[in-house]
């Protein structure tokens, strides 16, 4: 018996064995798989009853493998968390991001004597609009990876605010999985499971939207309910004593910040407004798409006009100003990316690289210590990255075992000889279940959907009441599994244990599924637009 919790690297070390064991249990087999285009994409999918034993390969050494194999499955996600924490370290020591903060909290004391405001709670709604922001960002583009650059930015907040830093990622990385959940355009999820069941692209999307809604009035009034005790008695917070990280980086006394603006913001300013003018002219017009939807607007070019009136401004009151608008702006170009171009981690990490550069440059650092502060951000946030490819291993562990299809089969035959409700309600239990051993959301659609909709048919199922069950099976997990590389990542930069975590949203997953598994009777008992 452990005398005291466990390292988070030592939980996950022992699901990877608790995985290992598993492979020499279970019996192994495989699904034929073929290539199938999907929303323009192709797509690798089960072919229909193809399932068969194959030679078992039980692991053993292998757990020890399973992170040097992790790093290469989640390198991506971990280069992200590598140069979003340099980058944010740059622009940490300038003090830039303290001295918003400390603007914000005065603007917030000032209206918080309005009397509207004042009845509400100014930081209530505050945290409301935040989270209302990153779940339609969820819902709509899915937004996931992406959580992990706010969480620096909104966990500081949160602690200034007098909250922990679980209130800070549920303000991002909560929000953004509610809205996920009960995504309404979503391509990675809803788009890829339609397509998959020949359903027309985002159709149901009446019922969706309802979804959505229930699903975030009730996650914001449970985070808003925690924030609440939490700012009332500060040590009932479960991640107290871990939240000192935070306390100790936000204690300096902010009103000796010296304000200045250095001749090299201004140069930074004229480079980047030369380089935003030139991509005006090569992108004049950018079709941005909301799930089938899409609409051209020149968003470049405004965004080049915002830039040059906002610069100007903000280089007139400081050069932390001026950094916190290069921030701005790379949250705007950030979600111009996702939407317009389709941009994924990769540019995604290097448009905060080249912020954390820029930063460095405008508060007249030398190329020497701007190094050293990626460094020294690189080592701080490293930890972060390590448990992301710990947690990668648990994948490759049932993979290379041969048993994950073997799981998928198993479930996918425990809903013959039920009702409707029943067999949905079973759906929605093994798409959570298989959730846990495949987080992502796009790989999922892909491996069940073709079971799961032509079994549909056979019981006289509507097939999109399947992908509503697949869409709360994919959502709501993804919040607790530790087989996702997100949440261990989102967590190891906050610096919450993963077992506080559980402890704290384990009473919130429950209350989110049996919601799932209300919203989801409806869709078979009820005439649904789209249903």
């Amino acid at each position: 018996m452990f005398k005291k919790i466990p390292h988070t690297y030592v939980i996950i070390f022992f699901i990877i064995i608790i995985a290992a064991i598993m492979t020499w249990f279970i019996p192994s087999g495989v699904f034929e798989r073929k290539a199938a285009m999907v929303q323009g994409h192709e797509r690798e999918i089960i072919v229909e009853s193809s399932y068969h034993r194959v030679e078992g390969e039980p692991q053993t050494w292998q757990v020890f493998a399973a992170l040097f194999k992790g790093f290469e499955r989640q390198s991506g996600i971990i280069v992200f968390i590598l140069m979003i924490g340099g980058a944010f370290w740059i622009m940490n020591f300038s003090r830039a991001i303290d001295v918003g903060i400390f603007s914000f909290l005065k603007f917030t004391n000032k209206i918080e004597h309005w009397k509207v405001l004042k009845a509400l709670g100014v930081n209530n709604i505050i945290i409301t609009m935040v989270m209302i922001m990153f779940s339609i960002f969820g819902a709509v583009f899915g937004m996931s990876e992406e959580t992990i650059a706010f969480i620096i930015i909104l966990v500081p907040l949160s602690i200034s605010m007098g909250y922990d830093s679980i209130t800070g990622v549920c303000m991002v990385f909560v929000a953004a999985g509610l809205g996920f959940a009960g995504a309404v355009l979503n391509p990675f999820t809803i788009g890829i499971a339609q397509g998959l069941s020949d359903l027309p692209l985002f159709s149901g999307f009446e019922y969706r939207l309802f979804c959505w809604f229930v699903i975030n009035t009730i996650g914001i009034i449970w985070v808003l309910r925690y924030a609440n005790k939490i700012r009332k008695n500060p040590k009932s917070s479960l991640v107290y004593s871990d939240d000192e990280y935070w306390r100790k980086r936000s204690s300096g006394d902010i009103e000796t910040v010296k304000y200045y603006t250095p001749l090299s913001a201004w140069f930074v300013y004229f480079f980047i407004l030369v380089s935003l003018v030139i991509f005006s002219f090569i992108y004049p017009q950018t079709t941005m798409k909301i799930g089938n939807a899409s609409s051209t607007l020149p968003m470049v070019p405004v965004c080049t006009g915002l830039f040059f009136v906002l610069g100007i401004f903000t280089l007139k009151k400081s050069v932390h100003f001026f950094i916190l608008n290069l921030l701005l702006f790379t949250i705007l170009f950030l979600i111009v990316g996702v939407m317009g171009y389709g941009w994924y981690i990769m540019k995604i990490a290097t448009l905060f690289f080249a912020m954390g550069i820029l930063s460095g440059i405008a508060a007249n650092y030398s190329a020497n210590k701007i190094t050293k502060l990626f460094l020294d951000g690189v080592k701080d946030i490293l930890s972060a990255a390590l448990i992301v490819g710990l947690a990668g291993g648990i994948i490759i562990i049932l993979e290379d075992g041969r048993v994950i299809d073997t799981i998928l089969y198993s479930v996918s035959k425990a809903m013959y000889g039920f009702g409707k409700v029943t067999t949905v309600s079973i759906m929605y239990v093994i798409q959570t279940i298989i959730n846990v051993i495949i987080p992502s959301g796009s790989a999922k659609a892909a491996l069940t959907m073709p079971v799961m909709a032509p079994f549909s048919d056979l019981i006289n199922l509507s097939r999109q009441a399947t992908v509503m069950a697949f869409q709360f099976g994919d959502g709501f997990t993804n919040m607790i599994t530790p087989t996702s590389g997100v949440l261990i990542g989102v967590l190891g930069v906050a610096k919450i244990p993963y077992d506080k975590w559980v402890r704290w949203i384990t009473p919130f997953m429950i209350i989110l599924m049996l919601i799932g598994l209300l919203l989801l009777i409806p869709t078979v008992t009820m005439d649904l637009n789209g249903f």
